[in-house]
């Protein structure tokens, strides 16, 4: 109607945590595959030790990782806008997810971005995924995994899924990712759906599903 004013759509938030355990692969897709997808903003948060170890295992600084989000804050800035729970998001996923950051989000201890982001979307009862990257685990690991469960996230731990025959580390890495994103209601393009056991069980991965 002529005169009255447009209301603003707010954009579909997904929460992208880059921490320092071995993995930073999965993050950085994450990040692409959100670009590539369109329709959601990426709001990445990269630890110091993150980034550290993106350097080490994929020879990206810190700037080139945070050019693939839509928007990225200091792990330090804890008066960010994710920081607060009247700021919308879909929820959040940490990949991968140290043991150091599963302890902190498992006992609320929001020391950090990370952490404080973690903490409300588990406050908000929005949808939290770590991808935790450690073995083997000792009792402590498995006691904060089942804190973090019970508080309502999901533990994904990436492993590989063989019945897609990947032949390349990245295609092992991309079905991870499509797995996560599908708990998101994000449908990835090219990700090897099971169809039951039977001769060509496993879509054609260059087939959209």
């Amino acid at each position: 109607m002529a005169g009255r004013a447009q209301r603003k759509v707010e954009p579909r938030r997904l929460i992208v945590a880059i921490t320092g355990a071995t993995g930073a692969a999965y993050g950085l897709r994450l990040l692409e595959a959100l670009r590539a997808i369109g329709g959601w903003e990426s709001h990445l948060v990269l630890s110091d030790a993150g980034a550290l170890n993106a350097w080490h295992e994929l020879g990206m600084k810190r700037r080139a990782i945070e050019r693939l989000a839509d928007v990225a804050y200091s792990p330090r800035d804890i008066g960010a806008a994710i920081a607060s729970g009247s700021f919308l998001t879909e929820g959040m996923i940490i990949a991968p997810c140290s043991m150091k950051t599963l302890a902190a989000v498992a006992h609320a201890h929001a020391d950090d971005l990370v952490a404080r982001a973690a903490d409300v979307v588990l406050k908000e009862r929005r949808r939290l995924v770590v991808l935790p990257r450690e073995t083997p685990l000792n009792l402590a690991h498995l006691r904060n995994m089942v804190a973090v469960t019970e508080m309502g996230g999901i533990v994904f731990p990436p492993l590989p899924a063989f019945y897609a025959r990947p032949k390349t580390i990245a295609q092992l890495v991309d079905h991870s990712v499509g797995r996560v994103l599908d708990l998101f209601g994000i449908r990835v393009a090219r990700l090897p759906r099971w169809r039951g056991m039977r001769e060509g069980a496993v879509d054609d991965p260059g087939a959209n599903d």
